[in-house]
């Protein structure tokens, strides 16, 4: 399995491991992971919450990292991405990408998450110091997937 979508935190280290059981064709591996900042646009956040729709937002990511393997000459790709209420420090999200180079497995780490940041149905909820607010998208992500349309990127 590629992608999951789950409440539960996750282990980085055991993706991995998982990820690349029995492979020796992957010469490099990168990896984000996104956390729950205290802070938003200069408020203090108490925590967030992550709402989505099952099946459509597990259909999404599986397009999404489908396109990345489109893109980039990758052995192997891995999104966990979590959803419910977090707390400051917790772990949301997980991309992995695997190639036998470390370019493309830049790359494709670096397009997958700027997709999931623009093109995956998550909606948001921070807890801040002034009550619910819901997370607006940034332009610099709508920037970022642009670049990617554009083919300026990758």
């Amino acid at each position: 399995m590629t992608v999951s979508v789950q409440r539960e935190d996750f282990d980085p280290a055991a993706e991995q491991a998982a990820m690349l059981d029995g492979r020796v064709d992957v010469g490099g591996i990168v990896s984000f992971i996104g956390l729950v900042r205290d802070f938003s646009d200069g408020r203090g956040v108490g925590a967030l919450t992550l709402e989505h729709y099952p099946g459509m937002t597990e259909r999404m990511l599986e397009k999404i990292e489908a396109e990345a393997r489109d893109r980039f000459d990758v052995q192997a790709t891995r999104i966990v991405h979590r959803y419910g209420r977090m707390a400051p420090g917790e772990r949301i999200v997980l991309v992995l990408a695997a190639s036998a180079h470390r370019g493309e497995a830049f790359r494709a780490c670096e397009f997958l998450i700027d997709w999931l940041k623009t093109k995956a149905p998550f909606w948001k909820v921070e807890d801040t110091d002034s009550g619910a607010e819901w997370v607006e998208a940034r332009d610099s992500d709508d920037d970022a997937t642009a670049r990617w349309e554009n083919g300026e990127l990758g």
